[in-house]
């Protein structure tokens, strides 16, 4: 069995244009469903934050109607607290990739904020990306991408297929007017071939070890793929 990196948005808040903070964090259901998957396949999980921060999950993410209920709402909660590894996560400028057998970026808005341009996860989805490691994002991940635009000789994406939460969803959203950028035409910047699925259905896209999923109902169908890749 794998061991596996959840690398997570340590942020708290997307600043948007008129520089208000928009409370967020990463997306519970993009970071249970795929935690899931893995546990039950029999992986090992680790988690990993710019500085060790303590992420927190959207509470957006926690609510009824993004769990299909009450019950659904509670099991949430339930599950993230016991899952210790987000109390006290690794410093992702102490990680070596090379540890582990797949990489998984769950989204949120958080990774807009601090993974976009983050140094050391672009170092870790470099290397990761070169040696051929399942690589898993899903959702607003793909933002940490974004961040590998100045590798030297350009970024390890530039070319490749993949997918992420779409201007029509963040339209959808109520927060595309609001953001000082997407993620989908920034994506198309930095030389990706961006495949665009239906909103908010599941769309899964597997270019080589690369696997990206467009928005929460990504979440476990990706996390599967992710886990195929391990056997």
């Amino acid at each position: 069995m794998a061991r596996i990196l959840f690398v997570v948005t340590g942020a708290d808040h997307w600043t948007l244009t008129d520089g208000t903070r928009h409370p967020t964090g990463f997306w519970a259901e993009e970071l249970l469903a795929p935690y899931r998957v893995f546990v039950q396949d029999g992986h090992e999980v680790a988690v990993a934050t710019p500085g060790g921060v303590r992420p927190v999950a959207d509470e957006a993410s926690l609510a009824p109607d993004a769990n299909g209920g009450e019950e659904g709402a509670a099991r949430a909660r339930r599950e993230l607290a016991q899952i210790t590894q987000l109390e006290s996560p690794l410093v992702l400028a102490d990680v070596d990739p090379a540890a582990y057998g797949a990489v998984f970026y769950p989204g949120g808005h958080g990774p807009m904020e601090d993974l976009a341009r983050d140094a050391d996860s672009a170092r870790v989805l470099t290397e990761a990306m070169g040696a051929g490691t399942p690589l898993g994002v899903v959702c607003h991940g793909p933002a940490a991408l974004l961040a590998t635009a100045a590798a030297p000789g350009g970024s390890p994406f530039a070319g490749r297929r993949l997918t992420g939460f779409t201007n029509a969803e963040e339209r959808q959203a109520g927060l595309a007017d609001k953001a000082p950028w997407l993620l989908q035409d920034r994506l198309g910047e930095l030389g990706v071939e961006f495949v665009e699925g239906e909103p908010w259905l599941p769309n899964v896209v597997v270019d080589g070890t690369l696997m990206t999923g467009q928005n929460p109902a990504s979440s476990l169908p990706l996390a599967l793929e992710v886990s195929a890749a391990l056997r």
